[in-house]
């Protein structure tokens, strides 16, 4: 069946318009349940880190993950189900109100295969690139320049194969897909096949053709989950969900490639792995000097600085997120906060990051939004 999209929700607090001087929009997708309905909305005030009341600004199925447009005329999200059509999941396409926050349905695609856990627009603005996970498979969704509105997909590729762990990676799992700085590669972490799988990209032509090399490795078992490529496009780093580490890569900026060049844990030093404990999310500062990462069941983020010249890693802090299982976590675009979603207890926490060293201090900013997975930021 098609997934309800309803851009003009008004439940919970009114709508008022973004002040004036220092606020960002924040948008957090959800999964939907007793506590969400969709995409709720915050407004972060970038001078103390304190965030608004979450207000849902579209109800739709299970938005677990968002992208915005360059032009950040509108905003993306999967729809993380198997009941759009012909058990896939969809793709909401929404319009931005950048003074009230409010999101205009703008219609769905299907993402052609099962739960789609991840998306990204490219650099030109021209495609949505989405990473089936049920699926195991990636799909490029063509927007309408005039319009923003998603037209059906212009290519698909379906992922084959198997690794080392019978409960977790008995099929392809493509958990994440995203571009590199040129536009000209994109790298879809496929945590069922233990590779990050590269891809050049024509972005006119909205197609996927495998590159050469096809594929980076890492230690089977390790489950690759979400991949960033460095700001310079000189390095990539992934974290790997099933084992808790970070792997580095070395970066081919011509050809695409990537060469293993380090893997770290992802926990604190004096923290062994166990049961419980597994990688989320990865993101890379804007300066390009650090690099964090967040860890369920252990219930915090860690921070390690980026050497600018050999990408390798260096542990520096971790910083418990006041909740229950961090799925995700953002970034603001100047790199003064860092915002984490604790899924299992149903708040977002905000952190203020030191820029002498990288480590997080919480703000003292908590709200309330169920089931959060992940945040994007519109100025």
């Amino acid at each position: 069946m098609a997934l309800a999209a309803v851009g003009t929700a008004t439940h919970g607090r009114a709508q008022q318009p973004v002040p004036a001087g220092g606020n960002m929009l924040v948008y957090v997708g959800t999964y939907t349940g007793p506590k969400s309905k969709g995409i709720y909305v915050s407004r972060l005030d970038t001078g103390n880190g304190t965030l608004s009341p979450a207000e849902l600004v579209a109800e739709t199925a299970s938005p677990s993950f968002l992208a915005v447009h360059p032009s950040e005329k509108y905003l993306y999200a999967v729809n993380e189900t198997n009941t759009f059509t012909d058990e896939t999941g969809g793709v909401s396409a929404f319009a931005i109100d950048r003074a009230t926050g409010k999101l205009q349905a703008l219609g769905q695609q299907s993402s052609e295969g099962g739960s789609p856990a991840h998306l990204s627009v490219d650099k030109s603005g021209r495609n949505v690139l989405v990473a089936n996970y049920g699926g195991g498979s990636v799909v490029v969704l063509p927007i309408n320049t005039k319009d923003g509105k998603l037209r059906s997909g212009s290519s698909f590729v379906q992922h084959k194969g198997h690794s080392v762990n019978q409960n977790r990676q008995k099929e392809p799992h493509a958990h994440s897909i995203t571009t590199d700085p040129s536009g000209r590669f994109a790298y879809v972490a496929d945590l069922g096949l233990d590779w990050i799988v590269i891809y050049q990209l024509d972005e006119r032509k909205g197609l996927l053709t495998l590159n050469e090399p096809p594929n980076a490795k890492v230690e089977p078992g390790a489950g690759p989950r979400h991949f960033s490529v460095h700001p310079s496009g000189r390095f990539g780093y992934v974290i790997n969900e099933l084992n808790c580490t970070v792997t580095a890569f070395t970066r081919d900026i011509n050809y695409g490639g990537l060469k293993e060049l380090q893997t770290v844990s992802a926990l604190p030093p004096n923290v062994q792995m166990q049961q419980g404990f597994s990688g989320a999310e990865l993101e890379i500062h804007p300066s390009g000097g650090y690099l964090y990462t967040s860890i369920r069941g252990h219930n915090s983020i860690s921070v390690f600085s980026i050497d600018q010249n050999s990408g390798r890693l260096s542990y520096v802090d971790n910083t418990p997120t006041q909740g229950n299982t961090p799925r995700g976590f953002g970034i603001d675009p100047q790199g003064k906060f860092l915002i984490a979603g604790n899924q299992n207890s149903d708040n977002v926490v905000a952190f203020r990051i030191e820029s002498s060293n990288g480590k997080l201090t919480p703000t003292g900013s908590k709200i309330d939004v169920g089931s959060p997975v992940s945040f994007k930021f519109v100025r």
